[in-house]
């Protein structure tokens, strides 16, 4: 007798049954593709952080003379640089801060209300993420030059906000799509405000969403660089300073402060998976 019938036979659940083979040629081709494509997308993140330690001869961090820790002891040599870096931080936070609540707003409105001019409203929204930011930035520079605005902080900021918005709603909107509404019917069947009901059972339930959302932001915010181009004025971001430097010097400096971007972006991703691994053990 075999061992399945003999299982059957005592009522045992039957092992299942597993195939081991050799990788086929189409899966051992899809790796290798992918492994390519990887290396492409992450080769100039390497060179990035490798240039960082390098010791150039001359103005200009393009080619490897000797490996160095200066540029690492005084990252910020260059007050122009430093001071660039400062204001596409504090631009990031506050666009991101702005167009968190403003895009959380639109998700949730959009996902538990049905009104009038709903579609027109989906519409919109896709807007920003599928135009040019040549055409947005130029628009955009168009409109506060009618309204008589000078371009610089409050005019890089409106604009990081405009596409900020779409970016957050979207994010937002499809974890909100799987929420469960009863759950906020029963917490007022309970005795619990509305508002009491939101920042209770509805927000902690999409802040997973929310974080997302606000990561995504802040990095489409410090990155920009088109949209920035236009309703900058006399103002220098980052970036800018970063496409202005390519002309005259681009100190390793550059990418010091870009590597130390990535380690504390790098850290912060860490932190929050760990944080969620620990509320789903818990």
């Amino acid at each position: 007798m075999t061992a399945t019938a003999m299982a059957e036979a005592t009522g045992e659940a039957t092992p299942p049954k597993t195939v081991k083979g050799s990788p086929k040629w189409g899966d051992l081709s899809l790796r290798i593709v992918a492994g390519l494509v990887l290396l492409y997308l992450f080769l100039p993140i390497f060179v990035i952080v490798l240039f960082s330690f390098n010791k150039p001869a001359g103005k200009f961090n393009y080619t490897w003379q000797g490996f160095t820790l200066e540029n690492w002891a005084d990252p910020f040599k260059y007050p122009a640089l430093t001071e660039a870096l400062k204001l596409s931080l504090n631009i990031a936070a506050v666009s991101t801060a702005v167009a968190l609540v403003l895009g959380t707003l639109v998700a949730i409105a959009l996902v538990r209300q049905r009104f009038r001019g709903q579609k027109a409203v989906d519409t919109f929204l896709v807007l920003p993420l599928t135009a040019p930011e040549v055409v947005m930035g130029a628009s955009l520079l168009t409109l506060f030059l009618d309204l008589g605005w000078a371009a610089g902080y409050t005019t890089i900021l409106i604009a990081h906000i405009a596409f900020e918005v779409s970016f957050i709603a979207m994010t937002v909107r499809a974890r909100v799509r799987g929420f469960d509404w009863t759950l906020e019917d029963a917490s007022m069947d309970l005795g619990a405000s509305p508002t009491r009901t939101f920042f209770k059972v509805t927000l902690p339930l999409i802040v997973p969403g929310i974080v997302a959302a606000a990561m995504l932001s802040f990095a489409l915010s410090l990155d920009d660089f088109i949209i920035t181009y236009f309703v900058s004025g006399s103002a220098v971001t980052y970036p800018l300073y970063v496409n202005a430097a390519v002309k005259a010097a681009v100190p390793p400096q550059i990418n010091v402060l870009a590597t130390a971007i990535l380690v504390i972006s790098l850290l912060l991703l860490a932190a929050g998976t760990l944080y969620r691994r620990k509320r789903i053990d818990v």
